[in-house]
């Protein structure tokens, strides 16, 4: 009996499907500095067209945690993908950086080329968003490593700040935070937010109101803070930016600001979006254990000196944003 690659669970033609059907994704988020087509051994991009005087690149790689437990068990696969940029390029602004280029790597058991196609489709949605080309990436059919029906995704992200310019600068004393709304629990904590629902046989397709499942509520995409904080940043007045994901404001919002001050938070000067307090309810959770699990709905703090707070918040509107002044350094 003679043995091929297929029978041995790899699927060599189905590979080469997904990569001719996600082609037209990658092409509609070509940029300047991006013209190579998929398929080649590795992505090139060309620096010099992007008019920089004096780059620095910074590079940024994630994942999208549990919350692909909840596309994978709700067979919802088409907004994943936007979370998986998200979580990296927004990394990359809080630096001043703006982002360039981004690869993907998908793993699975069995390669089922629609589920593929469709996150794919929606790391290009968010490569657009963030203003990058997805100009390269990997699939990888492994047997035996995942249960069938299970896939895996990591996301990696380059970009590139003028070396004058790079974030953090110096915080003081009186220094006003700004807070930019998120659209939900964007991609962190959702291992205690599982737990929440199976303490309380709450399941994903249960009916959250009318019109959304406990799934879609999950499932809300990471917001990409990309073009509104770049243009925040022309103002000139921005000092720090804080991307608001695993421990919360609590632990992220510390590690950009000057080590003699520290922010004085007014949790109540916002609205959180109505998944927090659902969460809060049913588990029981603690406020404390909120502020460091949760983004609690912000996603994105900037720190402007006290008086210039009014004008980037007007440019951060003008992009779409829902902005609070949420408290000051100390």
């Amino acid at each position: 009996m003679s043995l091929n690659y297929k029978q041995a669970g790899v699927d060599i033609d189905a590979g080469n499907e997904l990569v001719n059907r996600i082609k037209p994704f990658a092409k509609a988020t070509k940029r300047i500095g991006a013209d190579s087509d998929l398929g080649g051994f590795g992505a090139l991009f060309d620096l010099k067209k992007c008019n920089f005087k004096d780059p620095v690149l910074v590079s940024s790689t994630d994942g999208v945690g549990t919350k692909l437990k909840v596309a994978i068990d709700s067979n919802k696969h088409d907004t994943i993908g936007i979370d998986l940029v998200a979580m990296s390029v927004n990394d990359l602004v809080v630096q001043g950086a703006e982002p360039l280029f981004f690869l993907d790597y998908f793993a699975c058991s069995k390669l089922e080329v629609e589920v593929a196609a469709d996150v794919v489709k929606g790391i290009a949605d968010g490569c657009k968003l963030a203003g990058c080309a997805l100009i390269g990436g990997e699939t990888a059919e492994m047997p035996g490593m995942y249960k069938a029906g299970d896939y895996d995704l990591a996301g990696f992200a380059v970009g590139a700040v003028e070396r004058d310019q790079i974030l953090p600068k110096e915080t003081v004393k009186g220094d006003v935070l700004l807070g930019l709304k998120s659209s939900g629990l964007h991609s962190n904590g959702y291992s205690l937010a599982r737990y929440i629902l199976s303490q309380n046989n709450v399941n994903f397709s249960d009916k959250y109101s009318e019109d959304k499942t406990v799934a879609d509520l999950l499932l809300t995409p990471t917001k990409i803070y990309v073009k509104s904080c770049l243009e925040a940043i022309k103002t000139g007045k921005v000092k720090a930016l804080s991307h608001i994901t695993g421990g919360g404001l609590t632990e992220n919002l510390p590690r950009v600001l000057s080590k003699n001050v520290t922010p004085k938070i007014d949790y109540t000067s916002w609205t959180r979006p109505e998944i927090f307090d659902f969460l809060q309810k049913l588990g029981n959770v603690k406020d404390e254990e909120m502020h460091r699990t949760f983004n609690c709905g912000i996603g994105m703090v900037l720190v402007v000196a006290k008086g210039d707070e009014a004008e980037v918040a007007a440019v951060l509107k003008q992009m779409g944003e829902e902005v609070f002044v949420i408290g000051e350094l100390v």
